[in-house]
């Protein structure tokens, strides 16, 4: 049987795939990548594209990219509720960073803005910047089995164009296989939770809607009408694709009952209520049926098998965390994987990654299957549960404009239904606030600071090892840049000040002892890097002297406050935890 080489196999070219191959290609890692369809995606699936995800690929060099092809942050603002695009407005929500206070919190919290980059133009993003880079691309090709030992990884696949089989032995093999993972499975992964929760569909379609949506520009108008609570996730949904032509329908149906027959009639017959205007020409472009998940796994890791993305986290698309946690997944793995390739670090490294990702996959699983619960309220504020009739039913959103106690209660039970929501389109927290616990982290004997204000809504910046680096503006000569660009790159980066040229020399020191590359950056007065605002100054939380050495991932691994005569034992000894090779 025909036998290729390569150091890492990514099964799936999805989100998780295809930033898997991205950064390892990117690092210089030899990788191929298969999929079993012929082509990327081709609908729309996934769609936001928060900060936190927007910094990584800003650090793997294709922000811009994304940025050109992606609807921007500011035509994402609203988030409608409504009987029907052309019908009554219940009200509406700004969303996704656009409430003035929380576009501040956003502006101080990084350097890149969300966007709205559908899955099919995301993923070519991605694959074709890896293929660029070094990745063996291959279409058409099925992951069957895979077989490990000490060395490496054995997979069987199938060329679904010629019909043969044949193995790629790689020494390592990332899962990125989707939610329907055989890699997972065939790995055992112990799991939590259940799929088949609720039934879904989507809709693509294409029609020009702008006078219903151009003025009040928002990525989903949520219908409550007649049937929007059965399956689903909480009420009818039509989300912009591309403004204002583009366009996916999602609507539930009961699993009891089975997905209906997706004829281009019933696709209309769902689409045209939506609407509001039988008007409107449409054209349906595809049609899909899928099911609500609650499911995470207790370990993404096989020995030498590691998954990401769907495989190992499955729910819904509410708070538009799935291809966030899917590519931030690849992000925290492939550097390790790097260092532990090139015999930097030892393979204990990536026991690491389980360590750090599985808290924040059960944690986005459980935030978007409590939205969907979050949406109820809306339809309990009027009262529409309570009845089948849709005259009845218009009659209650009616009866909230009237002049009486009953109409007054009623309204105000509406607003704070709609406020609520902030949790799954405001939901900053969630998105920024990721802070690591494990042997790849140093502690530095603080307590835990906590969070002064709501974590799932707020951002809270801390230089504490295992949280993200805060962002600053910064400058070198005439040019500004964030603090977060002083990182990344694929390796470790030294920060420190005015007095501590100990660190500089920690660096030095460090880098011969474990062989590997570590940046430094002085940022103060007269300095490479100065800080003219004064912003770094207050965020760092350590003295002038003091010392962050971040990870490539841009997570801060160790910290001291100040100068100290012991800098390089210190620093080496530190990274010799990182690397688990502090047993040498």
């Amino acid at each position: 049987m025909q036998r290729i080489e390569t150091d890492v196999l990514v099964v799936g070219t999805g989100p998780a795939g295809a930033g898997a191959a991205l950064a390892l290609s990117t690092y210089g890692v030899p990788n191929i990548a298969v999929t079993r369809y012929g082509s990327l995606a081709d609908t729309p699936r996934a769609h936001i594209t928060n900060q936190r995800t927007m910094e990584v690929l800003r650090d793997l060099g294709v922000e811009d990219r994304v940025v050109a092809q992606a609807t921007p942050q500011h035509l994402m603002s609203n988030t409608v509720f409504c009987s029907s695009l052309a019908g009554e407005e219940l009200g509406r929500l700004r969303s996704w960073g656009n409430d003035p206070l929380v576009r501040a919190r956003h502006e101080l919290a990084g350097p890149s803005r969300m966007c709205d980059m559908p899955q099919h133009l995301l993923e070519p993003v991605l694959v074709e910047a890896a293929v660029s880079r070094g990745t063996s691309l291959r279409f058409d090709t099925e992951y069957l089995s895979h077989e490990q030992d000490d060395e490496g990884v054995t997979a069987l696949v199938k060329d679904r164009l010629r019909g043969d089989r044949y193995e790629i032995r790689a020494k390592y093999l990332i899962g990125a296989d989707g939610g329907r993972s055989r890699v997972a499975e065939n790995s055992a992964l112990p799991v939590n939770g259940r799929t088949g929760i609720a039934g879904s569909l989507n809709i693509v379609f294409e029609a020009d809607l702008s006078a219903f949506t151009a003025h009040r520009p928002g990525t989903l108008y949520w219908v409550l009408a007649p049937g929007a609570t059965v399956g689903g996730i909480g009420a009818g949904l039509v989300r912009c694709v591309r403004p204002w032509n583009e366009w996916m329908v999602v609507w539930g149906y009961d699993l009891d009952q089975g997905a209906p027959e997706l004829t281009e009639e019933y696709a209309l017959s769902v689409i045209r209520p939506l609407i509001g205007d039988d008007t409107v020409p449409v054209k349906i472009t595809s049609t899909s049926s899928w099911t609500v998940n609650q499911l995470y796994a207790e370990r993404y890791r096989d020995r030498r098998v590691l998954c990401a993305g769907d495989a190992v986290h499955r729910h819904p698309p509410s708070n538009g965390l799935g291809s966030n946690t899917s590519i931030q997944d690849a992000y925290n793995l492939a550097w390790k994987l790097k260092l532990v390739l090139d015999g930097t670090a030892s393979s204990a490294l990536l026991d690491t990654y389980d360590a750090e990702r599985v808290p924040v996959g059960k944690q986005i699983v459980e935030r978007a299957n409590k939205s969907i619960g979050e949406t109820l309220p809306l339809f309990e504020s009027l009262d529409l549960l309570s009845t089948d009739d849709p005259d009845e039913l218009w009659g209650r959103v009616e009866a909230r404009k009237a002049a009486t106690p009953e109409g007054e209660s009623a309204r105000g039970r509406l607003r704070e239904a709609i406020a609520a929501k902030v949790y799954e389109f405001n939901a900053h927290g969630v998105e920024m606030n990721q802070r690591y616990d494990s042997a790849a982290v140093v502690p530095d004997g603080t307590p835990d600071p906590g969070f002064a204000r709501d974590a799932e809504l707020h951002y809270q910046p801390t230089t504490r090892p295992g949280a993200r680096l805060p962002h600053a503006w910064i400058t070198r000569g005439r040019t500004g840049l964030s603090t977060l660009d002083l990182g990344g790159q694929g390796r470790f980066t030294v920060i420190t000040g005015i007095g501590g040229d100990c660190w500089l020399e920690a660096a030095e020191a460090a880098s011969r002892r474990w062989g590997l590359e570590i940046a430094t950056a002085v940022i103060g007065p007269g300095q490479e890097y100065e800080d003219p605002y004064g912003d770094w100054a207050r965020l760092r939380e350590t003295g002038d002297g003091g010392c962050l050495l971040v990870r490539p991932d841009n997570h801060i691994a160790f910290r001291h406050p100040g100068a100290d005569p012991a800098a390089a034992k210190l620093l080496t000894l530190a990274l010799g935890q990182i690397l688990a090779r502090d047993g040498e």
